[in-house]
């Protein structure tokens, strides 16, 4: 399979609230090459817009861990409900590599979202999954991490942000010229 280029802060795909899907059983193929890109990241999440595409669509595999047997593909999330103490964790994000914060985030999340075989679910996560979910839902939401921390945190980031900003405006920029072959 072929991995797919996952976009860095700057990219405006980033800052967009993320189209449903419309059809769950023509993204097969996109899921795959969305696991293949996560996995050579290092990644345990992988939101679709992190890799350009506009949908609601995210996947994690935390089957590292005791939490979970099997990796998760979420399809037209939506967070219904919270419970739980707020827990601090530090995360990191493929779209803002080397930056790592620490975010607040209820233990608990009740996800309605449907399967890769279109069904719909809804189910309560906690622990690594939860907070992964809550995660990869605020990149299908336009939302960073860096949203998500006060402003001396963002005061400490914020020449490598203007960093990856430019770089990827160039990576936009080049993109859309037109090239020859000959």
């Amino acid at each position: 399979m072929a991995g797919l280029e996952i976009v860095h802060y700057g990219n405006p795909i980033l800052r967009k609230k993320c189209e449903p899907v419309k059809d769950t059983l023509t993204i097969e193929s996109i899921i795959d090459d969305m696991f293949d890109s996560m996995y050579e990241a290092e990644g345990i999440g992988l939101a679709a817009n992190q890799v350009g595409l506009d949908m609601n669509l995210f996947i994690i595999d935390v089957t590292h861990t005791e939490e979970a047997e099997d990796t998760h593909i979420f399809i037209n999330g939506t967070i219904v409900a919270t419970d739980g103490d707020d827990k601090v964790f530090q995360e990191g994000c493929l779209s803002m590599p080397g930056i790592a914060l620490d975010v607040i985030r209820p233990e608990k999340v009740t996800l309605k979202y449907q399967g890769i075989d279109g069904e719909w679910h809804e189910k309560e996560f906690e622990g690594l999954l939860g907070r992964a979910i809550q995660h990869e839902m605020d990149h299908l939401n336009g939302i960073f991490i860096i949203d998500r921390v006060g402003e001396v945190e963002k005061i400490k980031y914020q020449t490598e942000l203007k960093e990856m900003e430019k770089n990827s405006n160039k990576r936009i920029n080049s993109k859309s010229e037109k090239r020859f072959v000959l």
